[in-house]
């Protein structure tokens, strides 16, 4: 119990787990100009682009640490399905499904880039990952957010019907102190560099 110290360079996240073990009753679904295309196998590059583009205000880092082949193995998957949101042709937010568990679903990754949010795109998009998850075979759908994640993440997946199974504190090193992100990203979360290296 008690505070526990986060070394220089170091971030945690209180990260949430949640999951629905029933498909929801129908809902209609919510009104968006905004359209869902499915990605078969892209490029890394282009995934990463995106990935950045809507992960970065939230410090998303994972995908961006991979080399090609580790994510190509992922995103090649069969049973990875990937989306990106378009408007008028332009991707401004993903969706990506995982159902490479047997009667498994995880909403791997759900997001828009920042200039759309608080617009009612995101819950749009939340029932449209619900409708494509929820197929046949599937008895659980899961997903986990984090307290650097958008602070409307958490709600709306409650809102959704998704109950909360456990929490956990993950440790992380800075992305923006080890380059994979911008040093100006998610100025929301304090960075505590690490200290130069002494010299010899």
């Amino acid at each position: 119990m008690g505070l526990i110290p986060i070394p220089p360079g170091q971030l945690a996240a209180v990260v949430t787990y949640l999951e629905m073990r029933e498909r929801p009753l129908p809902a209609p679904l919510p009104s968006s100009p905004l359209r869902l295309e499915r990605w078969r196998v892209p490029r890394p590059e282009r995934y990463r682009a995106l990935f950045r583009r809507v992960g970065a205000p939230w410090l998303w880092f994972s995908r961006l640490a991979m080399d090609d082949a580790t994510l190509e193995a992922i995103i090649g998957d069969a049973a990875v399905e990937l989306f990106a949101m378009t408007e008028r042709g332009v991707e401004v937010g993903m969706l990506e499904l995982d159902l490479r568990v047997a009667g498994d679903c995880e909403l791997a990754y759900v997001g828009l880039v920042p200039e759309l949010a608080g617009k009612g795109h995101g819950r749009w998009l939340l029932a449209k990952a619900l409708a494509l998850a929820w197929r046949p075979g599937i008895t659980r759908v899961h997903v986990h957010t984090c307290s650097l994640d958008h602070p409307a993440a958490l709600p709306a997946y409650r809102r959704a019907g998704f109950g909360v199974t456990g929490r956990a504190v993950e440790t992380f090193p800075d992305p923006r102190e080890v380059g994979l992100l911008e040093p100006g990203d998610a100025p929301q979360v304090a960075a505590l560099a690490a200290p130069p290296a002494k010299r010899r």
